[in-house]
């Protein structure tokens, strides 16, 4: 089959074939695509012919498509996914943050950035970076510490190795992560003769490999001398579909259960057994049964920072890590079982048959969890206020449901909300909570939001976000418009970055250079958020207190189009229940008191810390 190597990449992603929850469906769900020179002679000719087969969708702009495509597969709990294609030059680099974003929170995403001639008949061409020592180097180099593989294609014949190992990444469940096949112009457009086969329709697995026998032995030795065990649950629960396993492993042994942000929703929130979310934006559920702890079994977790408490929380217990990523499994010095998710948890299930937690330790663990959601109730219900915070806005987005939350999904990515929603977001459905917070990405939000309304059509899909990373990458609501998917965006405007601004302040800095009236160089904008959302295409308001809010709400389910609510909120609250002790270094020496203060606070926190 003769066929350039553009028109042999659609071909090939268009056969590609997933075995997923919902039975076999194509693996690449689309390509998103800015064209531009270096891409829309070659990839844009094969993606116009196999338009049907392999959907694609223009945005408006390339980091902001990444994101889509990035919480496409999230959404997919990584079953589905897509691929990106760009012009040289800037449209290229501005994937790169993407692609950091997905490296870190183990998402797949393909990338097939144009790339400069091969033949270097016409160089430098428009957009070409030049390195003065090695002609090798082009501004897709980038991508390498950023990609879990990089490939460029400089030969037609590449294409029949390279492809089915970037496919093979793509799809292995320790490996997962963004792929770059940096794509020369002229090589796009080359032709070559492919044997029919390899576009023979292939359906992809995604079998991971279960725990030795030795390892599930060892943990459950670790386990069956515990008193007071708690599971960690993180991502790895929910995209190795092991939910019931996990629910199934904590009902049998009396184990209470707390989530990471990646995690949160592998345990229904009203689960007796559910202590809520852990770290340093933890529930104090969590956090109080996480320092009482023993033993504690940590399931598909990178265990970051924010989960340890920098290393000071859970400390004097004895770790167990059940990850399918040995990188990850063999972290802190814990007892290491490599595998999946789902089989690790039945195997132990079996191997601790007739062995449960102490009682006096369930029953802590259950009453504790039950103050707690009764806490979130008194948090999130209905006040009285002037200025609302983040939880108040919260908890009128979870009561305008009309049936109930289980069909919401809440998207967020950075500043005050991730926190506040970990802690008082309620979810029953793996999936209904989809924050990243791996990367922490601002600007992720919207663009995500409209990957996750193409995964979940049917369901409503509600975007969270804060006045300064909507101002960083908002030109996704035209996207959303004009891809009709429709989103909910509600806007919190607490007048600049209000979430640093707090830290500032907690390690003694003077507020400056955050907050829009921090008196920087300059006046301070006042925004028009709902004028500017409307220009957009979308429908669009600004209301002013909370019952406003949740009329507003009503009118924006209804609505068949992305529709913005802005409100104002208080720059300065946060829910103060919860939390932990999180390393941020404070200078050792300055002329402020207050610096001079928290560098001891500092101090005294390093003291709790285990490397």
């Amino acid at each position: 089959m003769r066929l350039t190597v553009a028109q042999a990449i659609v071909r090939y992603l268009a056969a590609l074939r997933s075995a997923t929850p919902e039975g076999v469906e194509p693996l690449f769900a689309g390509v998103f695509a800015i064209f531009g020179h270096g891409n829309v002679a070659g990839m844009g000719e094969a993606l116009h012919a196999h338009r049907h087969a392999l959907p694609t969708y223009r945005a408006h702009n390339e980091q902001a498509m990444a994101h889509s495509a990035i919480a496409y597969a999230k959404a997919k709990f990584r079953r589905r996914m897509m691929a990106c294609t760009t012009s040289i030059g800037p449209g290229a680099t501005n994937l790169v943050t993407a692609a950091a974003l997905a490296h870190v929170n183990r998402l797949p995403v393909l990338f097939l950035p144009g790339d400069v001639f091969v033949s270097r008949a016409p160089d430098p061409v428009l957009q070409q970076v030049e390195d003065f020592g090695d002609g090798t180097i082009t501004a897709n180099d980038c991508f390498r510490p950023v990609s879990r593989h990089f490939d460029r294609i400089v030969h037609p014949a590449q294409l029949l190795t390279a492809l089915p190992e970037a496919v093979r990444v793509l799809t292995d469940a320790a490996l997962c992560g963004p792929v770059t096949l940096a794509l020369p112009q002229d090589v796009q457009t080359m032709a070559y003769d492919y044997p029919d086969a390899f576009f023979a329709p292939a359906v992809v697995s995604f079998d991971a490999p279960a725990p030795t026998a030795a390892a599930i032995a060892r943990a459950a030795e670790a386990l069956r001398g515990a008193q007071r065990p708690l599971i960690v649950a993180g991502g790895g629960v929910l995209y190795g579909l092991a939910t019931d396993a996990l629910r199934i492993f904590a009902d049998a042994h009396g184990i209470p259960v707390a989530e990471t942000q990646a995690g949160k929703g592998a345990l229904p929130w009203d689960h007796p057994l559910q202590a809520g979310a852990i770290g340093v934006t933890g529930s104090p559920a969590a956090n109080a049964l996480a320092a009482g702890a023993d033993v504690v079994l940590a399931v598909g977790t990178r265990l970051a920072d924010f989960t340890t408490g920098s290393h000071s929380l859970f400390t004097q217990a004895r770790l167990v890590n059940l990850n399918v990523n040995a990188f990850d499994a063999r972290k802190w010095h814990g007892i290491d079982v490599v595998g999946d998710a789902g089989s690790g948890l039945a195997a132990l299930t079996a191997a601790l048959a007739g062995w449960t937690a102490a009682a006096s330790w369930q029953t802590r663990a259950r009453d504790t969890a039950r103050a707690w959601r009764d806490d979130i109730a008194r948090l999130t219900g209905q006040r009285d206020v002037v200025l609302p915070y983040d939880g108040d806005v919260i908890g009128a987005v979870q009561r305008s449901s009309r049936t109930s939350t289980a069909d919401d999904v809440a998207v967020c990515a950075a500043g005050t909300l991730p926190g506040e929603l970990h802690k008082l977001w309620r979810t029953s459905v793996p999936g209904g909570y989809h924050v990243e917070y791996g990367y922490s990405c601002m600007g992720y939000e919207i663009a995500g939001g409209i990957g996750v309304k193409m995964a979940y059509p049917e369901r409503e899909v509600i975007v969270l976000v804060g006045d300064g990373s909507y101002l960083m990458l908002n030109a996704e609501i035209a996207t959303s418009v004009m891809l009709d998917r429709k989103l909910i965006v509600v806007l919190l405007d607490n007048r600049g970055y209000g979430c640093i601004s707090r830290l500032q302040q907690s390690v003694g800095g003077a507020p400056f250079n955050n907050l829009l009236d921090d008196g920087t160089a300059g006046s301070a904008p006042r925004i028009d958020f709902a004028a500017h959302a409307a220009a957009m295409g979308a429908r669009a308001e600004h209301v002013r207190s909370i019952p406003e809010l949740e009329a507003v709400l009503a009118r924006a389910r209804a609505s068949d189009r992305t529709y913005v609510v802005v409100i104002d909120t208080d720059p300065a609250r946060t829910t103060a229940e919860g939390g932990w002790w999180w390393e941020v270094a404070v200078p050792e020496v300055s002329e402020r008191a207050e610096v001079r203060a928290a560098r001891a606070d500092y101090e005294a926190g390093k003291t709790k810390q285990v490397p």
